[in-house]
């Protein structure tokens, strides 16, 4: 079988074969005669049927699979005796005018790019730092009260905090828009739900109250059609509502888990669980700079290929979400074109680590898989159960090992640059919360 390889850019790559006529119609009669012994047919013995009949019935089908099997032989063996790593999957094509007693055919691929690792040593990182006090105890335990928090009936006017039910109408130019209508609406004052403006007049209003007053929308607002207009609101107050946070007792402790309601049980889970999310944001923000530190000192072409497929894999994600939504996808455009800077990265990222994991020997270690499975186990009420079932799944696994090898990334990364540390405040990290 006849090979040759042309380059047709940096990355792309063309493989001609050739092969011979009568070696292919040696392999495809010598599987229809196998085929005949044992093909069974009404009207004829077992391994009886005539030749041609086997023929026309699975001819060519035998034919497509001798010479498929034929084009991968040689394309693989081009490929080995090149030493080229193919990326992604080859377009195979059939080419007009070949040779008599010869099927020609060209596979048009891309092979993976070099990848050099530039220089990080000049590189910047700020490395974020956190104590968790008992300030943080307290202000989460704050927050799970929030989360738990009662409504009773307020005989005042509505204060920030409070919900309140209410009827509106709205209008733009005496002509009611859009979306400027509600009935019986809950809002919680300070929640942002709604614009400021529109949440500020309805402050000091008690049950039975009306208000009429002027908001202008954003000129950026989403609503197109309102957006930079003043709107006439009429409100109605139906009821007011203050909140009533459960009392830090036993009761509470109970409700978040500790069965015994021991309150200082509660307060060491809580920090617990917060030292273990501060942990989390930490890593997550130092790994993506350290990731984005990479991919800065990082040139390579990225092949199209391995594009493609990331863009195929994010758009599938993404269906897949909106499924798990209950909506319907084939009624939601998803354009491929607004993952393609994301899948850019991925691929990116994935050539500079596999490179590093390569030259620098940072694959993972079984201990440092075993850290991270016995460290995700203990969040659970029967941890050593959880790491043995974690362990008869082969795929939950893999996931921890590819932790571990990133975080051998990060770690080789910020041995590299320059690291310097800065507090950061609770709120900041974890976000403000209602």
């Amino acid at each position: 079988m006849q090979t040759t390889i042309e380059s047709l850019g940096q990355l792309e790559r063309r493989l001609t074969m050739a092969v011979p006529s009568a070696e292919i119609e040696q392999q495809v009669d010598e599987r229809l005669k196998r085929l005949a012994r044992t093909m069974k047919m009404h009207g004829f013995r077992p391994g009886k049927v005539p030749m041609r009949i086997v023929a026309q019935q699975y001819g060519p089908q035998v034919r497509s699979e001798v010479i498929g099997a034929a084009i991968d032989k040689a394309f693989s063996e081009a490929v080995r005796n090149e030493n080229l790593r193919v990326a992604g999957y080859p377009r195979i094509e059939p080419k007009a005018g070949s040779a008599d007693g010869q099927l020609e055919f060209s596979a048009t691929f891309e092979v993976y790019p070099e990848v050099a690792i530039g220089d990080l040593s000049q590189t910047s990182i700020q490395r974020l730092a956190l104590d968790v006090s008992d300030a943080e105890v307290e202000k989460t335990i704050e927050v799970l009260r929030k989360q738990r928090r009662r409504f009773n009936t307020a005989e005042r006017g509505a204060q920030i905090g409070d919900r309140v039910f209410i009827d509106f109408t709205g209008s733009i130019d005496g002509a009611e828009f859009p979306g400027g209508k509600g009935s019986d609406v809950a809002m919680l004052l300070g929640e942002g739900r709604m614009l400021p403006d529109f949440e500020s007049n309805l402050v000091g209003l008690a049950a039975d109250a009306t208000k009429r007053f002027e908001v202008k929308f954003p000129d950026d607002y989403g609503a197109k059609e309102v957006a930079g207009k003043a709107a006439t609101f009429e409100v109605s107050v139906k009821k007011v509502e203050e909140p009533e946070l459960p009392a830090i007792d036993a009761d509470f402790a109970r409700a978040l888990g500790v069965n015994d309601g021991d309150v200082a049980r509660m307060r060491a889970e809580v920090r617990a669980n917060v030292e273990r999310e501060v942990k989390k944001r930490l890593g997550d923000d130092v790994k993506q700079k350290a990731m984005q530190a990479l991919l800065d000192a990082t040139k390579l072409e990225l092949p199209k290929s391995l594009v493609e497929m990331e863009v195929q894999r994010l758009v599938a994600g993404a269906r897949a979400n909106l499924q798990a939504r209950g909506l319907k996808t084939e009624n939601v455009p998803i354009d491929p074109a607004l993952f393609e800077p994301q899948a850019r990265r991925r691929v990116a990222l994935g050539l500079a680590i596999g490179e590093l994991v390569k030259s620098k020997g940072l694959g993972a270690t079984p201990e440092q898989v075993r850290a991270l499975v016995e460290e995700h186990a203990a969040t659970y009420e029967q941890p050593t159960e959880v790491v043995n079932w974690l362990y008869s799944q082969s795929d939950r696994v893999s996931e921890f090992e590819a932790l571990a090898l990133e975080q051998n990334v990060v770690q080789w990364v910020l041995g590299q640059v320059k690291v310097s540390e800065q507090s950061v405040a609770f709120d900041d990290l974890m976000g403000k919360s209602a």
